[in-house]
């Protein structure tokens, strides 16, 4: 019998495990980078800080501090009994919330109908939406003009007469609503658009019609949830634009806060950026209401779980 020589391998000892010891690290391994300095990013946003808190800085000093006096509070104290400051304020609170519910009324179920139905006319619903973005406000509140005059004259003896005086009226002016609406559209449009293009809708609308859902449960309990936070970016952007729009107000001769701060400017210049600096913060605390409401409270852990542990367990 031939002598059979051991190989190398069946020499080596099976322990079942890897050589210990470090190894060299392959080809494509690459030394770890240290990590850049951040000082540009900081830069940058004490550029944008700088920005936003230098002028309000100098406004807040100039209405604080009086040559010869000193520092007085004054033109802050003042304001609650200044002449037409809470029904200026009120007004434009009131118009921001009725230009809202407009846009959001005419926009929403057209956006989802187009959606559904018709995904051919979507560009042309987006073209009429943002055409307020190419018309300037002064030509606007000239056709708006022509039309309040146009109507008394030649509807006298019908009943929509009333309806032009009604809309004119000074405590709740309709027509700016109405103007502040097409206005608000193209933002309004953005916002939802965005919001429906992130949900799926048409299978969202048949789960729910063929649970037996009507079409207002659909809308109200199913599409809306969904585009909360679309809901509060088109709120946000229309209450912005409507507590500091001034043309078509101040031409159609209303006097909402925008144009009343500008009117007691000439006479109470301290009292005018005051009034600016608490519009300004006004107006951020309302936008960060808006802004947290459109954020969904809900987590994961609390919906209902659907994994195969849960559906057994119950």
């Amino acid at each position: 019998m031939a002598a059979m020589t051991p190989t190398p391998a069946s020499t080596a000892p099976d322990t079942g495990a890897a050589p210990a010891g470090p190894t060299a690290p392959g080809p494509a391994a690459r030394p770890r980078r240290r990590p850049r300095p951040r000082v540009w990013r900081g830069a940058v946003l004490l550029l944008a800080g700088a920005y936003f808190l230098v002028p309000l800085i100098a406004s807040f000093v100039f209405t604080v501090h009086v040559p010869g006096q000193g520092i007085s509070f004054e033109a802050y104290t003042q304001l609650l009994a200044a002449d037409g400051f809470t029904e200026s304020m009120l007004l434009s609170l009131g118009l921001a919330a009725a230009t809202i519910a407009a846009s959001l009324l005419l926009a929403v179920p057209a956006l989802v109908a187009v959606r559904l139905g018709s995904p051919r006319l979507r560009p042309v619903v987006e073209v009429m939406c943002m055409l307020p973005l190419v018309v300037p406000p002064i030509a606007l509140v000239t056709g708006i003009t022509t039309v309040l005059r146009w109507g008394p004259e030649h509807l006298s003896r019908t009943p929509f007469y009333q309806t032009f005086l009604a809309v004119q009226n000074e405590q709740f002016p309709v027509v700016l609503v109405l103007a502040y609406t097409v206005l608000a559209l193209p933002f309004v449009y953005r916002s939802l658009d965005a919001g429906l293009r992130a949900i799926d809708v048409p299978t969202l609308v048949e789960a729910a019609r063929s649970c037996g859902a009507s079409w207002p449960y659909v809308v109200l309990r199913v599409l809306l949830p969904n585009l909360r936070a679309s809901l509060a970016g088109a709120a946000f952007l229309t209450l912005a634009l409507v507590l500091g729009e001034f043309t078509i107000a101040s031409l159609l001769g209303f006097r909402p806060f925008a144009v009343w701060i500008v009117t007691i400017s000439g006479a109470h210049a301290r009292m005018s950026v005051a009034v600016s600096i608490l519009s300004l913060l006004i107006t951020w605390l309302l936008l960060l209401v808006l802004s947290r409401a459109g954020t969904n409270p809900a987590t994961a852990s609390s919906a209902p779980s659907t994994s195969p542990t849960s559906r057994k367990e119950s």
